[in-house]
């Protein structure tokens, strides 16, 4: 179980972030000294398509790109719309601003604190990773996904 004293902040951009601009923020806020983790959400992009005449078929998609956060290479399956960050105390949020403020230059942004991730386990984490889960994944199931989660180690 995390510890729930952890405050958690959303960057909202006003736009869809595409996979260069999404690689560099990332970069940015996981060099942040403190930062528990990093939650991704956005609209899906789904490898085929899943509804309609072309049901099935390859959904060519030029944002579903491999892109490099650190160490490790990430397989976006979703366009960037909001970054969630879990950090270890209220100080890195100005250095968080500090960031954001440099580098939505071209469009507005939002930054809110409050609680967007889940801190205790659910029965969907239950079920995928058992009594014993890894702490950095819990909440960060996708009932609907087959695919874990990415994890970035930065310690």
């Amino acid at each position: 179980m995390t510890d729930a004293t952890f405050p958690q902040v959303r960057i909202v951009p006003l736009r869809l972030l595409k996979p260069t601009t999404a690689e560099s923020l990332l970069n940015k806020l996981a060099s942040i000294t403190g930062v528990q983790r990093i939650l991704i959400r956005g609209p899906g992009l789904p490898e085929n398509v899943p509804y309609g005449p072309a049901r099935g078929n390859p959904n060519p998609h030029s944002d579903r790109s491999t892109i490099q956060v650190v160490d490790t290479e990430i397989a976006l399956r979703v366009q960037v719309g909001e970054v969630i960050l879990e950090v270890e105390n209220d100080s890195l949020i100005a250095e968080i601003q500090s960031i954001c403020d440099d580098f939505f230059v071209n469009f507005p942004y939002q930054i809110k604190t409050g609680r967007f991730m889940k801190t205790d386990p659910t029965l969907v984490d239950y079920a995928r990773y058992g009594p014993d889960a890894d702490p950095d994944l819990i909440g960060l199931a996708d009932p609907r996904s087959g695919d874990r989660p990415v994890i970035i180690r930065t310690k």
